[in-house]
Protein backbone atom coordinates (compact mmCIF):
# COMPACT_ATOMS: atom_id res chain seq x y z
CA UNK A 1 0.00 0.00 0.00
CA UNK A 2 1.76 3.53 -0.72
CA UNK A 3 2.38 6.03 1.89
CA UNK A 4 -0.19 8.96 1.84
CA UNK A 5 1.25 12.45 1.32
CA UNK A 6 0.99 14.91 4.44
CA UNK A 7 1.15 18.75 3.76
CA UNK A 8 1.64 20.48 7.14
CA UNK A 9 0.37 23.91 6.95
CA UNK A 10 2.34 26.02 9.97
CA UNK A 11 0.41 29.14 11.21
CA UNK A 12 0.27 30.80 14.23
CA UNK A 13 -2.73 31.37 16.15
CA UNK A 14 -4.21 34.98 14.85
CA UNK A 15 -3.93 37.32 17.80
CA UNK A 16 -3.09 41.19 17.30
CA UNK A 17 0.99 41.54 17.68
CA UNK A 18 1.93 38.32 17.52
CA UNK A 19 1.66 37.73 13.92
CA UNK A 20 3.09 39.27 11.17
CA UNK A 21 5.00 41.77 13.01
CA UNK A 22 7.18 42.96 10.00
CA UNK A 23 4.44 43.70 8.05
CA UNK A 24 2.23 45.88 10.73
CA UNK A 25 4.98 48.00 11.43
CA UNK A 26 3.94 49.03 7.80
CA UNK A 27 0.66 48.79 7.35
CA UNK A 28 -0.62 48.67 11.34
CA UNK A 29 -1.85 45.71 13.63
CA UNK A 30 -4.87 45.48 12.42
CA UNK A 31 -4.63 45.55 9.08
CA UNK A 32 -1.43 42.62 9.53
CA UNK A 33 -4.30 40.56 11.80
CA UNK A 34 -6.96 40.72 8.97
CA UNK A 35 -4.57 39.71 5.71
CA UNK A 36 -3.16 37.08 8.45
CA UNK A 37 -6.34 36.04 9.24
CA UNK A 38 -7.57 36.29 5.56
CA UNK A 39 -4.73 34.24 4.09
CA UNK A 40 -5.03 31.41 6.86
CA UNK A 41 -8.58 31.02 6.24
CA UNK A 42 -7.83 31.16 2.56
CA UNK A 43 -4.62 28.92 2.65
CA UNK A 44 -6.52 25.98 4.09
CA UNK A 45 -9.86 26.20 1.98
CA UNK A 46 -7.45 26.12 -1.40
CA UNK A 47 -5.75 23.07 -0.50
CA UNK A 48 -8.14 20.98 1.79
CA UNK A 49 -10.09 17.77 0.59
CA UNK A 50 -7.70 16.93 -2.02
CA UNK A 51 -7.82 13.34 -2.55
CA UNK A 52 -3.53 13.65 -2.88
CA UNK A 53 -2.65 14.22 0.45
CA UNK A 54 -3.82 14.60 4.22
CA UNK A 55 -4.20 18.35 5.29
CA UNK A 56 -2.79 19.20 8.75
CA UNK A 57 -2.70 22.25 10.64
CA UNK A 58 0.52 22.70 13.15
CA UNK A 59 -0.48 25.77 14.82
CA UNK A 60 1.50 27.97 17.55
CA UNK A 61 1.33 28.59 20.87
CA UNK A 62 0.58 24.62 21.73
CA UNK A 63 -1.11 25.65 24.49
CA UNK A 64 -3.88 27.25 22.53
CA UNK A 65 -7.41 25.55 22.43
CA UNK A 66 -9.45 27.77 20.40
CA UNK A 67 -11.65 25.91 17.95
CA UNK A 68 -10.06 25.66 14.60
CA UNK A 69 -12.25 27.03 11.93
CA UNK A 70 -10.78 25.69 8.89
CA UNK A 71 -11.12 22.66 6.98
CA UNK A 72 -8.32 20.34 7.89
CA UNK A 73 -7.74 16.49 8.66
CA UNK A 74 -5.71 17.42 12.06
CA UNK A 75 -4.51 20.04 14.12
CA UNK A 76 -1.42 19.55 16.16
CA UNK A 77 1.46 21.32 18.04
CA UNK A 78 4.77 22.98 17.09
CA UNK A 79 6.72 22.14 19.74
CA UNK A 80 8.79 24.75 21.19
CA UNK A 81 12.40 25.85 19.76
CA UNK A 82 13.16 27.93 16.25
CA UNK A 83 11.93 27.88 13.09
CA UNK A 84 14.38 25.19 11.65
CA UNK A 85 13.74 23.00 14.87
CA UNK A 86 9.97 23.11 14.59
CA UNK A 87 9.98 22.50 10.65
CA UNK A 88 12.52 19.44 11.20
CA UNK A 89 10.08 17.93 14.24
CA UNK A 90 7.29 17.97 11.90
CA UNK A 91 9.41 15.70 9.58
CA UNK A 92 10.60 13.38 12.28
CA UNK A 93 6.93 12.97 13.87
CA UNK A 94 4.37 13.17 11.32
CA UNK A 95 3.51 9.89 10.37
CA UNK A 96 5.52 8.06 7.68
CA UNK A 97 5.81 9.08 3.69
CA UNK A 98 6.39 12.07 1.86
CA UNK A 99 5.76 15.21 4.12
CA UNK A 100 5.19 19.18 2.79
CA UNK A 101 5.46 22.10 4.97
CA UNK A 102 4.38 25.14 4.04
CA UNK A 103 3.40 28.48 5.55
CA UNK A 104 0.38 30.57 5.83
CA UNK A 105 0.85 34.13 4.32
CA UNK A 106 1.47 32.72 0.83
CA UNK A 107 -1.08 34.09 -1.61
CA UNK A 108 -1.27 32.48 -5.18
CA UNK A 109 -0.35 28.93 -3.99
CA UNK A 110 -2.62 26.69 -6.01
CA UNK A 111 -3.52 22.84 -5.46
CA UNK A 112 -1.97 21.85 -8.58
CA UNK A 113 1.83 23.46 -7.42
CA UNK A 114 0.89 21.45 -4.18
CA UNK A 115 0.64 18.20 -6.50
CA UNK A 116 3.76 19.39 -8.60
CA UNK A 117 6.00 19.18 -5.70
CA UNK A 118 4.66 15.85 -4.44
CA UNK A 119 4.79 14.44 -8.00
CA UNK A 120 8.51 15.67 -7.41
CA UNK A 121 9.13 13.67 -4.30
CA UNK A 122 8.60 10.06 -6.31
CA UNK A 123 12.18 11.27 -7.90
CA UNK A 124 13.87 13.69 -5.86
CA UNK A 125 14.90 13.27 -1.92
CA UNK A 126 13.42 16.90 -1.09
CA UNK A 127 11.78 19.60 -2.53
CA UNK A 128 11.79 23.46 -2.70
CA UNK A 129 9.78 26.01 -3.49
CA UNK A 130 12.16 28.95 -3.77
CA UNK A 131 11.07 32.46 -2.63
CA UNK A 132 12.97 35.82 -4.59
CA UNK A 133 14.12 36.95 -1.31
CA UNK A 134 16.40 33.83 -1.15
CA UNK A 135 14.52 31.87 1.22
CA UNK A 136 11.23 29.41 0.74
CA UNK A 137 7.88 28.86 0.51
CA UNK A 138 7.63 25.46 0.45
CA UNK A 139 10.14 22.55 1.74
CA UNK A 140 9.35 18.89 1.29
CA UNK A 141 10.86 15.39 1.94
CA UNK A 142 10.15 12.02 0.55
CA UNK A 143 11.35 10.46 3.72
CA UNK A 144 12.19 7.73 2.32
CA UNK A 145 14.27 5.49 2.80
CA UNK A 146 15.02 8.16 5.72
CA UNK A 147 14.52 11.55 6.98
CA UNK A 148 16.99 13.99 6.21
CA UNK A 149 18.41 16.63 9.22
CA UNK A 150 17.94 19.67 6.85
CA UNK A 151 17.97 22.96 8.94
CA UNK A 152 21.25 23.31 11.13
CA UNK A 153 23.00 26.52 11.08
CA UNK A 154 20.28 28.43 8.38
CA UNK A 155 19.85 32.26 8.68
CA UNK A 156 16.33 32.26 8.65
CA UNK A 157 14.17 35.42 7.43
CA UNK A 158 17.60 36.42 5.27
CA UNK A 159 18.61 35.89 1.71
CA UNK A 160 20.97 32.83 2.80
CA UNK A 161 18.25 30.59 3.66
CA UNK A 162 17.96 28.46 0.85
CA UNK A 163 21.25 28.11 0.09
CA UNK A 164 22.41 27.54 4.00
CA UNK A 165 19.49 24.43 3.70
CA UNK A 166 20.77 23.35 0.73
CA UNK A 167 24.43 22.83 1.99
CA UNK A 168 23.01 21.02 5.00
CA UNK A 169 21.05 18.07 2.06
CA UNK A 170 24.97 17.53 0.44
CA UNK A 171 24.58 14.19 -1.44
CA UNK A 172 20.82 14.23 -1.78
CA UNK A 173 18.95 14.85 -5.10
CA UNK A 174 16.65 18.05 -4.88
CA UNK A 175 13.93 19.36 -7.66
CA UNK A 176 12.08 22.89 -7.34
CA UNK A 177 8.49 24.10 -7.88
CA UNK A 178 7.21 27.17 -8.77
CA UNK A 179 8.58 30.66 -7.32
CA UNK A 180 6.39 32.26 -4.86
CA UNK A 181 6.93 35.11 -1.92
CA UNK A 182 5.36 35.09 1.54
CA UNK A 183 4.21 38.40 2.54
CA UNK A 184 6.48 39.73 4.97
CA UNK A 185 6.34 43.67 4.79
CA UNK A 186 4.38 46.38 3.24
CA UNK A 187 6.00 45.93 0.00
CA UNK A 188 5.33 42.41 -0.34
CA UNK A 189 1.55 42.90 0.34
Amino acid sequence: MPLRNTLVIMAKTPSAGRVKTRLAADIGVSEALRFYRHQLVATCCTLANHPGWKLVLSRAPDHDRSPVRVPVDKVIGQGGGGLGVRMQRLFDTCGRGPLIIIGADIPGITPAMIARAFHILKGYDHVFGPAQDGGYWLVGQSRCPRVTKSFDNVRWSSSHALNDTLQNLAGSSVGYVDELNDVDTGVDL
